[in-house]
């Protein structure tokens, strides 16, 4: 069963190349807002919300990522450019992978061909079953963000642990069912359309490895740094993520 997922409406110039971001689990739309502006400069941008996070319904039974992938393909008609942050860049390798006509080309930030190890998946997952995402806060706050990104940005680092205190029980663990189970190492050379692979220079959930294991994996790939970011680098440091996503999607336009 393909989830429901809120899409928002495009901002941008008319005709201009369709360019879809993806949230990291726990956030929303809120994640891309500071990089949007830059970008809408040259392209139609939408981004999209994860079940039970944003402005998206709750789900309302297990899904994979492969059906996050799915349920992204449908809500967008045409080809598109596409980047995303962990969980939504999980989403891009599988959109990558099963709607390769679609996709032009994937930005993959922050993320994986895995993520993180099956038991600890289904270890947050109960402990949100059990005591609601509000029992994150202080764990994601310390892998959300680089040293220096609360103090340099309090209200947008506070907005984003509002939206994941916010995030529907179920439907955020059900994301993490979903993950304990994503694994497309295997696949990635089935990948023929350029991807690029970006990692924020603190991030513990997906460091370099995570990044130059896809950058090599696929067969047009490329890897880059985002000084002074962690596990959010559109919120951390968004002109950065703005500049290095121009760069990619340059021969696109």
């Amino acid at each position: 069963m393909i989830p429901t997922i809120a899409v928002t409406a495009p901002v941008g110039p008319e005709g201009a190349p369709l360019l879809v971001l993806g949230p990291s689990l726990g956030t929303s739309t809120i994640l891309w807002e500071d990089v949007i502006p830059a970008l809408a400069a040259d392209y139609r941008v939408v981004a999209w919300d994860l079940p039970g996070h944003g402005a998206s319904p709750a789900a309302s039974a297990p899904l994979t990522v492969e059906d996050l992938a799915d349920a992204v393909a449908a809500a967008v008609g045409e080809p598109f450019l596409y980047a995303g942050v962990s969980l939504g860049g999980a989403v891009g390798l599988c959109l990558a992978l099963r709607h390769p006509r679609k996709v032009r080309r994937a930005a993959i930030l922050a993320s994986g061909a895995k993520l993180g190890e099956v038991e600890g998946w289904y270890d947050r997952a109960a402990q949100v079953r059990a005591q609601s995402t509000s029992s994150l806060i202080v764990a994601s706050a310390q892998r959300w963000f680089a040293p220096d990104s609360i103090a340099r940005r309090p209200e947008l680092s506070g907005r984003l642990l509002h939206a994941l205190q916010d995030t529907d029980d179920e439907s955020y663990a059900l994301c993490c069912d979903a993950l304990a189970v994503y694994d497309v190492r295997q696949a990635l050379g089935e990948i023929r359309m350029p991807v690029l692979a970006a990692w924020g220079e603190h991030d513990g959930v997906a460091p370099e490895a995570k990044s130059a294991e896809i950058a090599s994996g696929v067969v047009d790939g490329a890897i880059v740094q985002i000084a002074d970011a962690a596990h959010l680098p559109p919120a951390e440091q968004p002109d950065a993520v703005a500049t290095v996503l121009k760069d990619f999607f340059e021969e696109a336009r």
